[in-house]
């Protein structure tokens, strides 16, 4: 099913079953870590990962799940600072189980409860807030599996 309306500016990467949704303002590094969690399930750090939409998203809220796709104009392309535009396989929906927002001005060091969720379309979501500077990936990879206590 194709999507239409109005997209939202972020990323997605399908991660195992549940998609990571990747949002910040311009330059905070949304394609980066798309492209950095994609290459780590190519080296086995994860099982399985694939881009679902770089740059324009739509979602949509169905059935108590946030729905994302990707913008049909960009499907598959994922830009790479100082390489360009790059054509890679790409998922055409994935079921949100994340949010990552880049460069959050309410990002700590011990976040609050309430920090780590947000409600989007009425559907309640785990939240990773990330300093502006910090490198994200090691943040989403302990995210999507955290440590076994």
């Amino acid at each position: 099913m194709a999507a239409s309306g109005p997209t939202v500016h972020a990323s997605a990467v399908l991660v195992g079953a549940r998609a990571a949704l990747i949002r910040g303002p311009s330059g905070s590094g949304k394609s980066r870590l798309a492209w950095d969690l994609v290459t780590a399930a190519r080296d086995g750090l994860l099982p399985f990962a694939r881009l679902i939409a770089d740059d324009r998203v739509h979602l949509e809220s169905r059935s108590g799940r946030l729905l994302v796709r990707p913008a049909q104009a960009l499907a598959g392309m994922l830009e790479i600072h100082g390489l360009g535009i790059l054509r890679i396989e790409f998922e055409a929906v994935g079921v949100v189980g994340l949010v990552v927002d880049l460069a959050a001005e309410d990002a700590a060091r011990s976040p609050d409860e309430k920090a780590g969720s947000i409600i989007i379309d009425g559907v309640n979501l785990p939240r990773l807030a990330v300093a502006a500077g910090t490198v994200p990936f090691p943040m989403v990879l302990a995210a999507l599996h955290p440590p076994r206590r």
